[in-house]
């Protein structure tokens, strides 16, 4: 028969193990839920209309329009600015995505004049729409894990906003 000091360490034991447990799930949920907070658009609602791709998109609690999407093949996540005149790739992404630094250039950021390199992607998808041979330019101090989907990309398509609901056609 067990001792009282060994069911005690074996109740702790399983105490501590459950605690642990019930952590990782509430850690995992949480994680979950605040990722959708800031992109509602993680899996991107499209369809086709006869010869023309839709894609809605929601727009998160700060008021942005995010989306994930593909470069060159590769999983990304954009987010939409209809103020910048090109697509923006963070510079630790240039390797990954497949794109080449091309003319050194100077951009103007909301952090001030920074230096860039023009590039082109072959392929840009979110969704149904595909783009093809965009204009990018390559921002090695820009820090973030989100491609500025700026103005290169979103001239070829048509889009209107209603109700929090971004609209987008090609």
């Amino acid at each position: 028969m067990p001792s009282d000091d060994s069911t005690r360490t074996i109740g702790k034991r399983f105490a501590f193990i459950a605690w642990i447990a019930i952590f990782g799930v509430l850690y995992l949920f949480f994680d979950s839920y605040l990722g959708r907070q800031q992109n509602p658009n993680q899996r991107v609602q499209s369809w086709t209309e006869g010869n023309t791709a839709v894609v809605e998109l929601q727009q998160n609690r700060a008021g942005h329009y995010l989306a994930n999407g593909t470069i060159n093949g590769y999983d990304v996540s954009f987010l939409l600015d209809t103020g910048a005149t090109q697509v923006a790739i963070p510079g630790r992404l240039e390797n990954r995505l497949g794109v080449t630094r091309g003319q050194r250039v100077q951009v103007r950021t909301a952090s001030g004049i920074a230096t860039a390199y023009q590039t082109e992607i072959d392929v840009l998808t979110f969704g149904e729409i595909r783009l093809y041979n965009v204009a990018a330019t390559i921002v090695p101090d820009y820090d973030s894990s989100h491609i500025l989907l700026g103005m290169s990309a979103l001239r070829a398509l048509e889009f209107t906003q209603r109700d929090g609901v971004l609209t987008i056609r090609q």
